[in-house]
């Protein structure tokens, strides 16, 4: 602890919010000649480390602390020309955030200190351009220099040397030999100013009278919510960045959402394209450096749009306007450890406190966004035919109880038959399966040994292109035996049930001369692959597509007649309260694939339950009329988002542990209307990771304050030793 100041009636003191999961914010003296102000970054004393933190209300003289005695000083202010204050709104947001999740507020403020080094000036760089002068030794090397380097502005050293095809060596003797200067770059790569109408398209009516609506609710200024419901191949993209234009006009920064960091290439691209200029990206997989340039770029306001997942929403933005939510009903946007928020909710959160509107995206729209339609806080734009001549595909069923596939396989005669005609045509067909891997589970058909996870309660999933056995819930992977580890038994181990590793083998088999491309999360070591590949299925390198959930995410693939589902099936019976819906939005989506481009298009769906309401439905283009039963079903059960449910799972080093303390904070629950306690009960997967799992589930009326029911149960009993406790509102994943 600092000495105390000598007058403290002079004194100031500012709370400084750290990104820890504390009660609040601390204390601290501001030294004399500081200046600080709410908003910005300090470094501050914790214990013997000193840590980054935001000053998160306005000075205010010490005495007004308790105990000013013992206040620590503040370290180090940064410069506000470097590191921008972050806004109030900013502020607000988080601290909404932390009461809404029930979060500590410095662990929500930290997903906006994921970047530390950008808070410091930009290190110095250095670059080379032609001097004028020629070297007393011209070799055709070093020619090949000289000639990049009078071309354009300056060149850093790594990239002449690539562009000139030589050793950075060469590089360094012609700088040494005074043919190159040495002249500052910018430290980071500026952005370029997109332009509203660099490459504006030709719209439908129907995308015209859509965009007008977008381009109202920009103009207005105000916060609005937006669903833009059309169906897939229909150009909401091109719709939505009508909106886009509008906000740039008038000098707002955008924020598009995407689902899955594997869409952000192809998507930066279209971005790219459309205003001249692309977009910063913003995703777990971006190298630091370009992490810098964007956090800065948004800090500034220099990153005008901004392509990202659902992270991207805590940036430190300096002027947003606009922000868009494309395929608003993935459950990707669901944060499901640390704090646990659903982006798509939290982006209406900010669009409500920063008063700018917020559109969302898709084909199939998640019920709690129609149910918000329906009560008329959302405004419904609806585009319902594809654009072009391109016509919804035709769908199929295959009952797999009448046309089973054939002892060993997974594709029945129909769908086999299909694929081959369209192969024949000269078209592209694809393969749905939404399995990861070869197999599900592998057993010894000698002893009846099952592989299963050492730290989770779910079987290892053999993927036979690694030759490993994975736990897809903590990562755990082992080499595939020869033996069973069990009874010793060689060559007895048997895959059971058809991941899609093992749906590419058997089309393999039967269509040899296939160019097959395989889409999975597993089998894809990066974005540039990614992109790569589905670069050369557009352009019709590869005519059998197939694969997982990846497949269905707003790809266009202009060749593609067939989209086959394998097991469509799966997940549609698991007690999720959202089951039906998550199924119905994932056919929808894969079929969609289909005819997008000048020939018709045709989706097969194999099922063991063609009776059920969602395939009829499916079969019929019933969408409406089969959401009117999901809607019908949940609001009989009280059920989201009619009702609410709320996840609190409790995790311990032993199973022992963890049930006492849910004993024992079962005992505590207090007594409210229009709340019902349920469990406690061992979790689904009861093992996650080496920790035993035991969850209660609270059903509330949505008119109930849960946060305040939360915060009186959950204050009475704190967890103790290993035992954690983790609280989902608004829970999404039942497992």
């Amino acid at each position: 602890m600092t000495d105390p100041s000598p007058d403290l009636s002079s004194a100031l003191a500012a709370d400084v919010l750290l990104p820890l999961a504390l009660d609040g914010a601390y204390s601290y003296l501001v030294p004399e000649g500081m200046v600080v102000q709410p908003g910005c970054y300090v470094q501050v004393p914790l214990g013997p480390q000193i840590r980054i933190g935001i000053v998160w209300g306005e000075p205010r003289p010490a005495l007004e602390c308790e105990k000013p005695e013992r206040l620590r000083e503040m370290a180090h202010v940064y410069d506000v020309h470097d590191a921008p204050p972050l806004s109030n709104l900013n502020r607000k947001f988080i601290d909404w955030i932390a009461a809404y999740t029930l979060s500590p507020p410095g662990q929500v403020m930290r997903m906006t200190l994921r970047v530390p080094a950008a808070l410091d000036p930009p290190p110095v760089r250095f670059g080379y351009r032609a001097s004028g002068q020629v070297p007393e030794r011209l070799t055709p090397q070093r020619a090949r220099v000289l000639e990049v380097a009078g071309e354009g502005p300056a060149w850093s050293g790594s990239d002449l040397a690539s562009a000139a095809g030589v050793s950075s060596a060469v590089v360094k003797g012609l700088a040494e030999a005074g043919a190159l200067e040495k002249i500052a770059l910018p430290a980071l790569k500026p952005f370029t100013a997109p332009l509203p109408q660099a490459q504006p398209v030709t719209l439908s009516n129907d995308q015209e009278e859509a965009s007008k609506v977008l381009r109202k609710a920009v103009i207005a200024r105000d916060f609005s919510v937006t669903l833009l419901d059309g169906v897939t191949g229909s150009g909401k993209t091109e719709v939505y960045f009508e909106a886009v234009a509008a906000a740039l006009a008038a000098g707002k920064q955008v924020l598009i959402l995407l689902p899955e960091i594997a869409l952000t290439g192809q998507f930066i691209a279209r971005v790219d394209e459309r205003f001249g200029a692309a977009p910063g990206g913003w995703h777990s997989g971006m190298k630091p450096r370009e992490r810098e340039r964007v956090w800065r770029g948004v800090a500034h306001g220099d990153a005008k749009i901004v392509v990202g997942a659902r992270s991207a929403l805590f940036l430190p933005w300096a002027n947003l306007g606009l922000v868009i939510v494309d395929e608003e009903h993935e459950t990707a946007y669901k944060q499901e450890d640390g704090v646990r928020y659903h982006a798509r909710d939290m982006a209406i959160v900010f669009g409500a406190l920063g008063k700018f509107p917020i559109v969302l995206a898709s084909a199939t729209p998640s019920l709690e966004s129609l149910v918000n339609v329906d009560r008329g806080r959302f405004e419904l734009v609806r585009l319902p035919d594809r654009h072009g001549r391109a016509e919804l595909p035709q769908i199929d069923l295959v009952d797999l109880r009448e046309t089973p596939p054939e002892r060993g396989s997974w594709l029945s005669p129909p769908l086999v038959d299909a694929v081959g005609a369209a192969l024949e045509a000269g078209d592209q067909a694809m393969l749905f399966l939404n399995r990861r891997g070869y197999a599900p589970l592998t057993l010894c058909r000698t002893c009846g040994f099952r592989f299963e996870c050492p730290n989770c309660q779910a079987w290892l999933v053999e993927h036979r292109f690694r030759r490993q056995l994975m736990c897809h819930h903590c990562g755990h992977a082992s080499r595939i035996p020869n033996a069973c580890p069990e009874c010793e038994t060689e060559d007895a181990l048997v895959p059971c049930g058809p991941g899609v590793e093992r749906v590419a083998e058997e089309a393999l088999s039967r269509f040899p001369d296939a160019r097959i491309a395989v889409l999975s999360s597993d089998m894809i070591y990066g974005g540039e692959a990614l992109r790569q590949l589905l670069a050369e299925i557009v352009a019709g390198e590869h005519n059998l597509i197939i694969g997982t959930q990846l497949v269905a995410k707003g790809h266009h693939f202009p060749h593609l007649t067939l989209a086959g589902m394998v097991d469509a099936d799966i997940g549609l019976e698991n007690g999720d309260p959202r089951a039906g819906e998550r199924t119905w939005q994932l056919l929808s989506q894969v079929s969609g694939r289909a005819g997008r481009g000048e020939k018709p298009g045709r989706a097969i769906v194999q099922t063991h339950m063609p009776e059920h309401p969602l395939m009829q439905a499916l079969v019929a283009g019933d969408r409406d009329g089969y959401l009117a039963h999901e809607k019908h079903m949940r609001e009989r059960l009280d059920l989201p988002p009619y009702g609410r449910l709320t996840g609190l799972v409790i995790s311990a080093a032993s199973m022992g542990d963890a049930e006492r303390f849910a004993r024992e904070l079962a005992l505590c629950a207090p007594p409210a209307e229009g709340v019902r306690v349920l469990g406690p009960a061992p979790a689904p997967l009861a093992l996650i990771r080496g920790r035993h799992r035991v969850r209660f589930l609270v059903k509330s009326r949505r008119d109930v304050n849960i946060q305040a029911f939360l915060s009186e149960w959950l204050g009475q009993v704190k967890p103790k030793g290993s035992v954690r406790l983790a609280v989902d509102v608004d829970a999404y994943s039942f497992l």
